[in-house]
């Protein structure tokens, strides 16, 4: 019952129709990029995902990962799957081909990516990791840390963790407490940091911890904290490893979900002090660290869309397979019918159907951004899309692993009763999407960060100017009178025309009501990540009409994808206006509620 099967035909239409082949290629090194190609490549990562990982994903959940001997042992057949992953090269996709990456677009390894998170959640949280490491490296480290670590980090072969939590410090930085002691070219790293991700385990041959901490006078709060590269196994100089570092884990959190990834308490320096090196400059480890962050944010959104679709697969898969009732108004229905006859269970499936596709749209426009920020050819069409890549980061972030959440739930009363029990594993996809609305920066921080930083900042420039791509790109397509193109573009043209009014609100409310716009800002965001994959799915709506206008058998698969877009048009999209109405109120009960008045 809980089968997967990987998205390729999905991922391939999006990037074919909706990003294009021909604007990928148009980038200096992508010009052999193909559709051939991509699709040879998207083939083998699904055979990857279906065969090797998705048999894993309930077994993970089982077993959990075991601290024995101050070693982490992950489930039952990990470290094999690992292995292969390194073997067949995936992990390096898009990596320079400086450092062994494969220079790959992001598009493409972001395709491949959403399939290992949907195959198996916990596991492809390792990869997922050492991407953003890659990229903090690659950006920050120095020439020497880069020649050290970088090839076997873009190999595999060393996994990586992202140390920033500790006991008294968790969305507050500034408060964090482990100390760097400088001594010669290293410093000694000494504290304590909780819920590392990856922290210790039995996949890798070294792990690389990206560890922030202050030195002894550095300045108070967010301006006082460095960031230092503390690996395991110290490497010596001629590449090998060598003795093991003064850092271990204390303990496995017991969690919710993603039982297959440890969670580790980690200690550092508890004899000699834990060796580092420094990344950067002294006191300024939050801007390498936000690199990291920022990529790793697009991939839980990532892990969002994957974790819909495994959910929505297998209440797909049960809906058929359930009978139950009869359709009195079918007179050849059989009876008792398969519950996906049935109006309300269909409606449920389609709200994952479309959630899953717009989130897909979404992150692997995001990708696009990274591909275009990066090797345009034209600086200012590079800092165009570098803004808006930091622009829909929060929004990749927070609006689909909300959603996630909603879709995973669901699956679970497609079930029915079923759904409430452990053996079917569809509870399971709730426990594994919880998290993702937590860790990376709460949802409710990425959507001050939107309306603050995105927004207020740069007065909302970076927004309009998405705002004005939209409506061209609308205004450009044929609509007819009638029908489900007319229907979708001309609510997205509506929730467009409620975002451009959310952001005027913002700009012209924040200066007197500040804390009225932060209550609001989980509605802005809302609206954002409503109106943009509206955006996209009638993008995806209009490449179908033209497909089936050319001749092309109007499929199943075609009739569905039309129907999912309008679906997305008809139900999620009317909710923009209502969350407009929110943020207009300023919510002036959380203003003056009182700490006292919640009781």
């Amino acid at each position: 019952m809980d089968n997967y099967a990987a998205p390729v035909n999905d991922l391939q239409f999006i990037i074919e129709n909706v990003i294009g082949y021909d604007k990928i290629s148009e980038l200096k090194p992508f010009v052999d990029f193909t559709p051939e190609l991509s699709g040879a490549i998207l083939a083998e990562a699904a055979k990857f995902s279906d065969e090797v990982l998705a048999p894993l994903n309930r077994l993970g959940d089982q077993q959990g990962c075991v601290l024995e001997n101050g070693v982490v042992r992950t489930p039952e057949g990990f470290p094999g799957a690992y292995r292969q992953m390194i073997d067949a090269g995936w992990i390096s996709m898009s990596a320079p081909e400086e450092f062994g990456g494969q220079n790959l677009p992001t598009v493409l390894a972001i395709a491949a990516f959403e399939m290992w998170s949907g195959a198996n959640t916990a596991f492809g949280l390792v990869p997922v990791l050492s991407q953003s490491a890659i990229e903090l490296m690659l950006e920050h480290a120095d020439p020497v840390l880069k020649h050290t670590y970088l090839h076997k980090m873009v190999s595999g072969e060393w996994t990586t963790t992202m140390n920033l939590t500790e006991p008294q410090a968790g969305s507050d930085l500034s408060l964090l407490r482990t100390k760097a002691v400088k001594e010669g070219d290293y410093y000694r790293i000494s504290g304590q940091k909780i819920y590392i991700s990856g922290g210790d385990h039995d996949l890798s041959d070294n792990i690389i911890h990206l560890v922030l901490a202050r030195l002894p006078d550095a300045p108070p709060g967010n301006r006082g904290i460095s960031l230092f590269l503390v690996p395991k196994y110290l490497v010596r100089t001629n590449g090998e490893l060598g003795d093991k570092n003064d850092l271990r884990p204390i303990s496995l959190e017991t969690k919710l979900g993603i039982h297959g990834n440890p969670t580790c308490v980690m200690s550092y320096g508890e004899n000699t002090g834990a060796i580092g090196y420094l990344i950067g400059n002294e006191n300024q480890g939050l801007a390498g660290m936000f690199t990291m962050m920022n990529l790793a944010r697009l991939m839980v959104g990532l892990q969002g869309v994957a974790i819909t679709e495994r959910a929505y697969q297998q209440a797909l898969a049960y809906s058929k397979d359930r009978l139950q009732g009869s359709r009195s108004n079918s007179s050849n229905a059989p009876s008792p019918a398969p519950i996906i006859h049935h109006p309300d269970v269909k409606r449920m499936l389609l709200d994952m159907k479309c959630i899953a596709e717009a989130g897909r749209c979404l992150t692997l426009y995001a990708a696009y951004c990274i591909d275009l920020s990066k090797h345009h050819a034209d600086a200012a069409t590079r800092q165009v899309f570098s803004d808006r890549l930091s622009l829909l980061t929060p929004v990749v972030k927070a609006w689909i692993t909300d959603r996630a959440i909603e879709c995973a739930s669901t699956g679970i009363q497609v079930h029915g009763g079923l759904g409430y029990i452990e053996d079917t594993g569809a509870a399971q996809h709730l426990r594994d999407a919880r998290i993702m609305a937590i860790y990376e920066g709460t949802n409710g921080i990425q959507a001050n960060d939107l309306i603050g930083r995105k927004i207020l900042r740069e007065s909302g420039s970076s927004m309009m100017k998405l705002i004005s791509e939209m409506r061209d790109d609308l205004a450009g397509a044929k609509v007819a009178e009638a029908g489900a193109i007319a229907v979708i573009v001309f609510a997205t043209r509506q929730s467009i025309d409620d975002l451009e009014s959310a952001v005027d609100w913002v700009l012209s409310s924040a200066p007197n009501d500040p804390d009225g716009i932060s209550a609001g800002a989980a509605a802005f965001l809302k609206i954002s990540g409503n109106a943009i994959c509206g955006w996209l799915m009638a993008k995806c709506a209009i490449e179908t009409q033209l497909l089936m206008e050319q001749g092309n058998p109007a499929s199943e698969k075609l009739i569905g994808r039309m129907h999912s877009a309008r679906h997305f048009a008809e139900t999620v999209l009317p909710q923009t206006t209502a969350a407009l109405s929110t943020l207009r109120s300023g919510q002036p009960a959380v203003a003056k509620m009182s700490e006292t008045m919640f009781g």
